[in-house]
């Protein structure tokens, strides 16, 4: 029986060398996040805003939610694998963080995709609620604050359409999830999540080891 192969830097610097699609811009908003305070702790791998194209265009995703912006380089992936009609709405708490992105956003010619939300992310989410009806996205990727992930999630399986996908970032938490002494309220309400996914069947899943775990969720 196979094992889970250990990710060592060496093992890490030759997938990104074989696999990795990068460019200029998306290494410049990279370094700009990374000279932010906790940008580095708080920013999706490369390899992970990849995947997160991917999974937009394999679900041929015209409308997709975005929880959690931060400077917005989730939002440039997914927002440049849409089709030139489609929308990316994304929310952050303040307007300190995206405004890092936008004007990458410009650069890139993704913008007129991208419907900015400031304010509570669960308020936020009820308005979509209100505004576009249940079913009304392809795609949900959740990465805000963690002790609210069950709200979120239940959120979005409400706004996300049947046969939709659900991804939710940081599952792992930094390993924090095996540790029995860490019971902030973010390591908890990861927890708390993953424990609800583990056994709800309203949904299919894999919890994917990679980055600080990425949990794929689609809607029965």
């Amino acid at each position: 029986m196979a094992h889970q192969t250990a990710a060592t830097p060496d093992l890490l610097a030759y997938v990104r060398d074989v696999s990795l699609r990068d460019d200029d811009l998306l290494r410049e908003l990279r370094e700009a996040t990374a000279d932010l305070p906790g940008g580095s702790a708080m920013q999706v791998m490369a390899e992970e805003g990849q995947l997160l194209a991917l999974l937009v265009g394999l679900t041929g995703a015209r409308a997709v939610l975005e929880i959690g912006t931060f400077t917005g380089y989730s939002t440039l992936c997914m927002a440049r694998a849409l089709p030139a009609d489609g929308v990316l709405v994304s929310c952050d708490i303040e307007e300190r963080w995206p405004s890092v992105g936008t004007d990458f956003w410009k650069r890139d010619g993704v913008d007129g995709r991208i419907d900015l939300r400031i304010g509570d992310a669960a308020g936020t989410l009820d308005a979509l609620l209100a505004e576009r009806g249940p079913e009304s996205f392809d795609l949900v990727f959740i990465d805000a604050d963690k002790a609210n992930y069950v709200r979120y999630f239940e959120s979005s399986l409400e706004l996300v359409r049947t046969g939709g996908l659900i991804v939710v970032d940081n599952t792992l938490f930094f390993g924090r999830v095996a540790d029995p002494a860490a019971v902030d309220p973010d390591t908890e309400g990861v927890r708390a999540l993953n424990r609800l996914l583990c056994r709800d069947p309203r949904v299919e899943l894999s919890m994917l080891v990679m980055a600080d775990g990425i949990t794929l969720a689609r809607k029965r």
